[in-house]
């Protein structure tokens, strides 16, 4: 495993980080059973996950209060007990749940608790865009993460963010921030915070942390033909995977990069392309070749969703990540007849795109600002075989 400097923290860690938020589940080994935080974690599967991140070098794990409606923090807990000396646990406080300020103080002693200690190495405000940011400050979190650095309770405060670059840079500029973490990878070049980004937070000292660098597997998943037919053509041979971690790696502003793997097969991949990720190793010739493959995804995307989950828990239970996972692959893959299998085969009609009622409150809590009403209205007319019941209360 290779290791890079957390910022100005001087704190070594793995290039590669264990995040917790796609973890296998009970009956769905690849841990995407619709975001039901009533479906367990398959903790037997995840528990190999976390062992073999922790014997090939893995010493960052990242998770938060909602993963696996409230699991994650609980198993992450359990399996990193007897390690707790060896690694850095990284979790997030959640905005939309504080109210009044002893909000902070309650659901920070709540997750010590799930977690099973006594500190936390990074503490990040959870989500953070322009709205958020401005409540966050309003509540005294910036004063409540003071608190906890100088009381020991936090070794470094940080933010992971979801919005456009202006809002980034003037929160990082408003507080001594350790570390970000920004969605970054070879498709999001110039997306919310973006290059320009992390740059930015690296030359104030802030380590960068990279969530979604193979975007929810949508890089590395089902490759479209033109694609693979780049990455092909390359004098030197790489996987999918490799291409997308490594050329995250590539820039040496970033820190760690996250694997969201849902299953062991996944991890072992991201481990080995981990071997590989040092700063500056693409030639001019692969950072084009990535370009173009840029280009070629762009041509066929219809939804620019990661399947993030943040959307989720629907009122009236749509699926939402997984609608635009079918509709995706419709187009991206040629696969109008297995996604409309699917759809009406294999979702519940309640998880349709059909079921949608209009309530917006996917749309407030998108990170990707997607205007997800309309989208699904798109979604369910090529892959249904009724009308949409969209416009009811």
């Amino acid at each position: 495993m290779r290791y890079r400097k957390m910022g100005k923290t001087n704190v070594d860690v793995s290039i590669l980080g264990f995040g917790a938020m796609r973890l296998p589940m009970v009956g769905n080994p690849t841990g995407m059973a619709g975001f039901d935080p009533n479906v367990p974690i398959d903790e037997v599967h995840a528990t190999k996950m976390v062992e073999h991140a922790l014997e090939s070098g893995v010493n960052y794990f990242d998770t938060a209060y909602g993963y696996h409606g409230g699991q994650s923090e609980k198993f992450m807990g359990k399996v990193l007990k007897s390690y707790r000396s060896k690694v850095m646990i990284a979790t997030k406080l959640p905005p939309f749940m504080v109210e009044k300020p002893q909000d902070m103080e309650r659901i920070f002693n709540e997750q010590l608790g799930k977690l099973q200690t006594d500190y936390l190495d990074f503490y990040l405000l959870h989500g953070i865009d322009s709205v958020s940011w401005n409540k966050m400050k309003e509540m005294g979190a910036l004063e409540f993460l003071d608190q906890l650095r100088s009381s020991g309770r936090i070794r470094f405060a940080a933010f992971s963010f979801h919005d456009e670059i202006k809002a980034f840079k003037q929160i990082v500029d408003a507080y001594s921030w350790d570390m970000c973490q920004v969605q970054f990878n070879f498709y999001d070049q110039i997306y919310q915070a973006g290059k320009e980004g992390i740059a930015y937070a690296a030359s104030r000292g802030l380590g960068v942390v990279v969530m979604e660098p193979l975007r929810g597997g949508r890089l590395t998943d089902r490759i479209p033909a033109e694609v693979q037919a780049l990455w092909d053509s390359a004098k030197v041979k790489r996987t999918p995977v490799d291409w997308a971690m490594n050329w995250v790696w590539n820039h040496p502003e970033v820190s760690l990069a996250l694997t969201g793997s849902s299953t062991l097969d996944q991890l072992k991949e991201n481990v080995r392309v981990a071997k590989n990720g040092a700063a500056g190793s693409f030639t001019p010739e692969e950072f084009a070749l990535v370009d173009q493959a840029r280009a070629e995804y762009r041509k066929g995307l219809k939804v620019d969703c990661t399947g993030c989950g943040y959307c989720m828990p629907c009122p009236n239970g749509v699926n939402i990540p997984q609608n635009f996972s079918l509709y995706n692959d419709a187009f991206l893959f040629n696969s109008m007849e297995q996604s409309k299998f699917f759809y009406n085969g294999f979702l519940k009609p309640d998880q349709r795109a059909s079921g949608c009622f209009e309530c917006k409150i996917c749309e407030d809590k998108c990170t990707q600002k997607i205007p997800i009403i309309k989208e699904l209205k798109e979604v369910h007319k090529a892959l249904g075989q009724e009308p949409p019941a969209g416009g009811k209360q």
